[in-house]
């Protein structure tokens, strides 16, 4: 259990690197997104102590992932460890966030770029977290 909390804070640390550089990325190729983001009607501004939680959620999202790899990580028992990682985090993501952005673009009015730059962003998190684990908890 030690290992697993141990990466899965690790993981969140690559899931909240990863996810801050994707960010300022699409900011730079669109600049409208940053609109979106700065609108008190969406989102809480980032002087809200609640916001604070932002930087928690990849941590235990990341320690999470964490255990649910550990559970299911004889389904890619017969697979190197880079694909492993791969098909993981890809599995997670079209199980987890798809239907998650499909109820988010259906029920907030934020833009399909938005929603689009969240699906990507967290595909690129949970790749890296799949290889973090397909790699070290074997």
């Amino acid at each position: 259990m030690k290992k697993v909390i141990t990466f899965g804070l690790l993981g969140g640390l690559i899931m909240l690197a990863v996810g801050m550089l994707i960010s300022q990325l699409f900011l730079m190729v669109a600049p409208s997104l940053k609109v979106e983001y700065e609108n008190p009607n969406l989102f809480r501004p980032w002087s809200d102590p609640i916001m604070l939680l932002y930087f928690v959620h990849p941590f235990l999202s990341g320690t999470v992932l964490a255990w649910i790899w550990q559970k299911t990580k004889a389904l890619f028992s017969s697979e190197a460890s880079l694909t492993k990682g791969i098909r993981f985090g890809f599995t997670f993501w079209i199980a987890a966030t798809i239907p998650g952005m499909l109820i988010s673009y259906s029920s907030f009015p934020v833009s399909f770029l938005m929603i689009t730059t969240w699906s990507i962003s967290v595909l690129l998190q949970l790749l890296c977290l799949g290889l973090l684990f397909a790699r070290t908890l074997k």
